[in-house]
């Protein structure tokens, strides 16, 4: 089969060596990437370095390869273009159509997806000027993606650094399987999330817990907050996850710290989403130092007591207009199906959506990729629609496409 091909534009700026992690990240997942740099981008990083990594040439100017019209065939035959880091002069240049170099002519006759991955200081993101380019790049269905909140050149920090090469990696992957998954049609909206697995302490040592990974979760957030919204993020456990650009972070242990994060943070959101994995029960009393093994004392018994209900307490507290989605990994059994089980989870907790897993062996928990279906008794369509098999980033995009027909009905 023919490799997705990609090109990945690279600007003049500081965040340019990560773009080699990204071209990595796209390379070792089977994608043909073409690296087209500023001329200014190989201050930061030799031709030499993105050549050994692509398996390309690369150029900047217009005037090589002539008899191939590169400055034309590059963006018409590429499936994806990625331009990392987007600097504000690049953005500028990109917004009025400029095109004085191999990368602004490529932009020009790309008829795929482009996307722009932002990084440059506070001041220059938040200038009037910049803002301007990126709602007008925005309004011809080009994707300009949230920049992170860090430490900048030096020693400033702020909104406007580079979003991690894993997160870029992932949206890359998500457009060419879905090239209209990341609209602005969640802008001014309030969302909340959980993601990860809640850890009950045994003793100082020990915990119960469960196998989320939290990678759903933050999925979830991360389209989220490219599709515009303001994501606040309460994590259980996702410490090898990066933060996704453009989100606030809260980091939760237990059920109940989960608890009161999601009441706190849903009081006045738009739209709440329960993806964490939280334990049904903890124990009762908690040792205060590590169990010991001995041969001489009984074996201990603990004994466990239920956590709240989180989600059917946020259906309760539900504030009018508020969109609620509740998470099921369900399994099948004598009594049902997996479908069987959902339906009756759907009407038990109350929720406006209601997003199913199939669990089991190499399925839901700890991958990359997912599978489900979406349940809801608003959908105009019928109950439950199928999400295909792909990249938990692609059910993430279908959920908040959900989200968006029951927000419009």
């Amino acid at each position: 089969m023919t490799k997705p091909r990609v090109v990945l534009g690279v600007g003049g700026g500081i965040a340019a060596y990560k773009a080699c992690e990204v071209l990595r990240g796209l390379t070792e997942s089977g994608h043909d990437v073409r690296v087209v740099p500023t001329e200014a981008a190989l201050n930061f990083v030799g031709a030499a370095t993105f050549e050994a990594l692509s398996g390309h040439p690369v150029h900047t100017g217009v005037f090589t390869e002539v008899p191939e019209v590169q400055h034309v065939r590059v963006g018409k035959e590429a499936d994806l273009v990625l331009v990392v880091p987007a600097t504000a002069d690049l953005l500028a240049r990109a917004a009025h159509g400029l095109a004085d170099d191999l990368l602004t002519n490529t932009l020009l006759t790309a008829r795929c997806p482009v996307a722009f991955f932002p990084a440059m200081h506070t001041e220059m993101w938040e200038h009037p000027a910049t803002r301007d380019n990126v709602a007008l790049l925005r309004s011809r269905g080009v994707v300009v993606a949230e920049p992170d909140a860090g430490r900048l050149t030096g020693k400033d920090t702020g909104k406007g650094r580079l979003a991690d090469p894993r997160e870029i990696v992932d949206l890359a992957r998500l457009l060419l399987a879905e090239p209209a998954a990341l609209p602005r049609d969640l802008s001014g909206r309030k969302v909340v999330i959980s993601a990860g697995g809640t850890r009950e302490p045994l003793d100082p040592v020990r915990y119960l817990g469960n196998r989320s990974s939290g990678k759903q979760g933050y999925a979830l957030a991360r389209v989220a907050a490219q599709r515009g919204a303001e994501v606040t993020l309460v994590a259980a456990h996702t410490v090898t996850l990066p933060d996704p650009a453009g989100t606030t972070v809260e980091h939760v242990s237990t059920a109940e710290e989960l608890r009161v994060a999601m009441h706190r943070a849903a009081a006045d959101a738009d739209v709440v989403v329960m993806a964490a994995a939280v334990a049904d029960f903890r124990p009762d009393s908690p040792a205060g130092h590590k169990i010991k093994k001995s041969d001489d004392q009984p074996d201990p018994v603990v004994t466990l007591v239920r956590n709240a209900d989180i989600l059917a307490e946020l259906v309760q507290n539900k504030r009018s207009g508020q969109i609620i989605v509740g998470f099921a990994a369900e399994t099948g059994d004598e009594r049902g199906s997996v479908l069987d089980h959902a339906r009756t989870k759907l009407k038990r907790k109350g929720c406006d959506l209601l997003v199913v897993n199939a669990v089991g062996e190499g399925r839901a928990f700890e991958t990359e990729d997912n599978a489900g279906w979406l349940l809801s008794e608003f959908f105009a369509d019928g109950t439950e629609r199928p999400i295909p098999f792909g990249s938990k980033s692609q059910l993430a995009a279908a959920m908040w496409d959900a989200v968006a027909d029951l927000t419009e009905h």
